[in-house]
């Protein structure tokens, strides 16, 4: 949970350039956000109220802090890449990484910069996957010392004296523990990495991974989870989430596929019940992510959401949400944990959005489902060498946030010529329900296939929010139809009978989307009740289209950066927070299209609305120091400066 204290002098003992700042922040009252999803439930809420509907619009930038990576890019061939970091605050200190796995304090009320770490992560290599962009760093304390984690991009688990910024010579070898090893063999290391912060439950620091998905091997790293301990940098355990010889759900690889294959990773943020000892994993596709021809069977722990136990790593319960996965679905938001009331039965709960616009609920101690999860049967792969579980699971409830499959009636129709031209290029594609395979290019004349949501959601790494209060879930999604397309390798530059094509989002009429709009929105869900309370459109999206402008429409909603979310939910006592970058490549968006918005999170209402400067890419948190609550934002990078951004009242 959140922590509201009174910081004592041993929080910050006189720790050079900190012990000032101990003093100063001493007499105040502190509301922390110590964990990247505010807790360790990732709820990303808070109890602060100073900031609520009848003062919201007097919001204004308190401080701007400007990342360090500006100063290596700038001597190196180095592009830094989108500032994506949530913040951590404990005790009037905010902590964050950076896009080239920095790591900073800062004075939680000023902005000041109180040290930064270097770990020269960069000249390691260019991080597996997605480049030079980092998530967050994780802190923990037994009450003495006080420790930052971080996970570099480049497999450097480091940890740093919460006060200084120092190592501790004796974590792992010499300072850091190489993320390259223990992981059961040898492994194409410069295809492994991480960015998003570990979750650390007692004295475990537990871990996923990052491993490029784009493969042309078929032996790929496994991702693998590892706890490691928190003091010595020593790996305790690791869970395999591609099960070994004799492990449970290896018969799940049909030909010993289990032997070679890899990815199975958990790449976004985990979350974690202390009291229960328990950690909930989402785990992604495995290699590689639109054709399993060379992985026949339904591929535990494939995406799935495994609960273990944080202290041996010991599987608890399962659940997989697609069988032999083929869309990249990953399961990639951190598990939200939460306590509901259903038919008057108290539960303890775990909900899991995913990019198929589903929210799976859980009891999260025992695995089962809070309403039935139905296997339905679902469309079959006509590609050659391919192999498709014949159902898929549909929860009952709560219903989907997000339209799945397309078909004639997802199309656009703001106007009977957006419709026509529409249908027109439907028609090009293998179209249907959801879980309608991924098709071979150029078969009966079709460019492939047409799903819906798209591989980067529905809901994506951003996740949702969850209040503990009333147990309602808010989740942002994109609603696009992306094109999923196989063709024949050569056996010259892959081991693979077919790739798949370079992924894209079908570009609609006259550069419209496909399908009929919201494109981006935002759904609260009652998680009591599993029903859908309210749903908006999230951003004005093209309004200004000469096809459509006449039409004086309200707003459409607009997805996130490259079809992803972006940033992610901020909840508190009275306000619901998003941030938003929308650049979808299929949308006629200007480059100032960014946003920080304020929503009455009961009804959906916008409250206030801030244009940025720079595309905010984090999900925004807030905290309270010196008596003020302050609301905090990662944005740019990628060619533009990184800072982080902090509002207030004046």
């Amino acid at each position: 949970m959140l922590r509201i204290l009174i910081v004592l002098p041993i929080v910050l003992a006189a720790a050079g350039g900190l012990e000032s700042h101990a003093q100063s922040v001493r007499q105040s009252d502190v509301v922390e956000w110590p964990h990247f999803g505010a807790d360790l439930a990732a709820t990303r809420y808070s109890p602060l109220e100073e900031i609520h509907r009848s003062n919201v619009a007097d919001l204004a930038v308190a401080w701007r802090w400007t990342s360090p990576d500006g100063a290596i890019a700038g001597t190196r061939k180095l592009r830094a890449g989108q500032f994506k970091a949530t913040p951590i605050m404990v005790a009037g200190v905010l902590y964050t990484s950076t896009s080239l796995s920095q790591v900073a304090a800062i004075d939680a009320a000023t902005g000041e910069t109180l040290w930064t770490h270097d770990p020269k992560s960069y000249e390691r290599g260019r991080p597996a996957n997605s480049g030079f962009q980092h998530r967050g760093v994780a802190y923990w304390t037994d009450g003495t010392d006080a420790r930052i984690i971080i996970a570099t991009g480049t497999r450097q688990l480091i940890a740093l004296n919460a006060r200084t910024g120092k190592r501790y010579p004796g974590f792992g070898d010499g300072g850091w523990v190489d993320l390259g090893k223990g992981l059961g063999g040898k492994v194409q290391e410069r295809q492994l990495g991480f960015n998003s912060p570990p979750v650390i439950v007692g004295d475990m620091i537990v871990l996923g991974s990052v491993v490029s998905d784009g493969p042309r091997t078929l032996r790929m790293p496994p991702g693998h989870i590892r706890g490691f301990d928190v003091r010595t940098g020593e790996q305790q355990w690791i869970f395999h989430t591609v099960p070994q010889e004799g492990e449970f759900g290896v018969e799940t690889w049909l030909d010993d596929s289990w032997k070679y294959s890899g990815n199975t990773n958990a790449w976004g943020p985990l979350s974690a019940d202390e009291e229960l000892g328990l950690v909930y994993v989402p785990v992604g596709t495995p290699t590689n992510d639109y054709y399993g021809g060379h992985r026949p069977g339904d591929n535990l722990f494939a995406e799935s959401l495994v609960c273990l136990n944080a202290e041996s790593g010991e599987r608890v319960w399962h659940f997989q949400a697609v069988h032999h996965g083929l869309w990249d679905y990953d399961f990639c938001a951190a598990p939200n944990l939460v306590d509901v009331t259903v038919d008057g039965k108290r539960i303890k709960a775990v909900a899991e959005v995913s990019k198929q616009g589903f929210c799976y609920v859980f009891d999260r101690a025992t695995g089962k489902a809070v309403w039935p999860i139905e296997e339905r049967r679902v469309p079959q792969t006509t590609v050659p060498g391919e192999w498709t579980a014949p159902t898929q699971p549909f929860p009952t409830k709560p219903p989907p946030f997000e339209r799945q499959g397309v078909t004639e009636d997802d199309l656009i129709d703001l106007t009977p010529e957006l419709r026509e031209e529409a249908l027109s290029i439907m028609n090009e594609y293998v179209s249907g329900p959801l879980y309608t395979p991924p098709a071979l290019l150029g078969e009966n004349g079709k460019k492939g296939a047409l799903s819906m949501p798209g591989g980067g959601g529905g809901a994506n790494w951003a996740g949702a929010a969850v209040d503990p209060e009333t147990g309602v879930l808010y989740v942002h999604s994109n609603t696009i139809a992306r094109v999923v397309a196989i063709r024949k390798a050569d056996s010259d530059r892959t081991q693979f009978d077919y790739i798949r094509t370079r992924p894209a989002y079908v570009s609609g009429p006259q550069g419209l989307p496909l399908v009929k709009p919201p494109w981006g929105r935002i759904t609260a869900i009652d998680l009591n009740g599993g029903e859908i309370l309210w749903q908006v459109a999230h951003g004005d999206g093209p309004r200004d289209h000469p096809a459509i402008k006449h039409l004086d429409l309200g707003p459409l909603g607009a997805p996130g950066h490259r079809g992803l979310s972006s940033g992610g939910p901020l909840l508190t006592k009275t306000l619901l927070f998003y941030s938003q970058a929308a650049r979808g490549p299929e949308l006629e968006l200007s480059e100032t299209d960014y946003y920080l918005r304020a929503f009455d999170k009961r009804t959906g209402e916008v409250l206030w609305v801030r244009q940025l400067d720079l595309a905010p890419h984090g999900a925004p948190m807030t905290y309270r120091v010196g008596g003020r609550q302050y609301v905090v934002v990662a944005a740019g990078g990628a060619g533009h400066p990184a800072e982080l951004i902090a509002f207030a009242l004046p």
